[in-house]
């Protein structure tokens, strides 16, 4: 083969082969390229999602537009959410018929260990289980408890990392009661 047919050659498939790698590069980064996550911050609106209810009823955050929400998310292994639990209870019975849902989210516990809790503390309130841990990590949630306060918009207007005491409760209830 003459010298100008290989270069000619070699050119061609040089190309050829920058056109494939291009073209893998394309595909790899559309298939496999990182969801970008929606923050959960105060001043955005909240992230939706859909958990199942202990009674396994699927309950979407959306569902309770045009109230103000307080969600919390906790553990039954976790001391300062153990706190919490009586003085969510207590919101619960005040402000469940003005305007405010509860909703607070058992992060990656089995569903037998969750019922227990629930039944042996009275808790009426909505428990929702995050069984992967999908909405803990679209919401942002490195440690336990933590409590997000959402407006009747379905904007986040308050964040408490950590105990809630019940003054906290009651101010973050107050700034998201309609």
């Amino acid at each position: 083969m003459p010298i100008k047919m290989k270069t000619i050659l070699i050119v061609r498939l040089s190309f050829l082969s920058i056109l494939i790698i291009a073209a893998v590069y394309v595909f790899y980064n559309e298939v496999f390229k990182e969801q970008e996550v929606v923050a959960a911050k105060v001043g955005y609106t909240a992230p939706d999602f859909t958990l199942k209810h202990l009674d396994r009823i699927e309950q979407t955050l959306s569902d309770h537009g045009g109230k103000g929400i307080v969600l919390n998310f906790w553990a039954t292994y976790c001391p300062p959410c153990e706190k919490e639990m009586p003085y969510l209870e207590n919101a619960y019975q005040k402000y469940k018929n003005q305007g405010v849902d509860i909703l607070a989210v058992n992060v990656a516990e089995p569903t037998l260990l969750v019922n227990q809790y629930v039944t042996n503390k009275n808790l009426t309130f909505q428990i929702l289980l995050d069984r992967d841990g999908v909405v803990a990590e679209q919401y942002q949630v490195q440690n336990l408890p933590i409590t997000f306060f959402i407006d009747s918009n379905g904007e986040i207007i308050d964040k408490v990392s950590g105990e809630l005491t019940e003054a906290k409760l009651k101010k973050g209830i107050e700034m998201i009661q309609p």
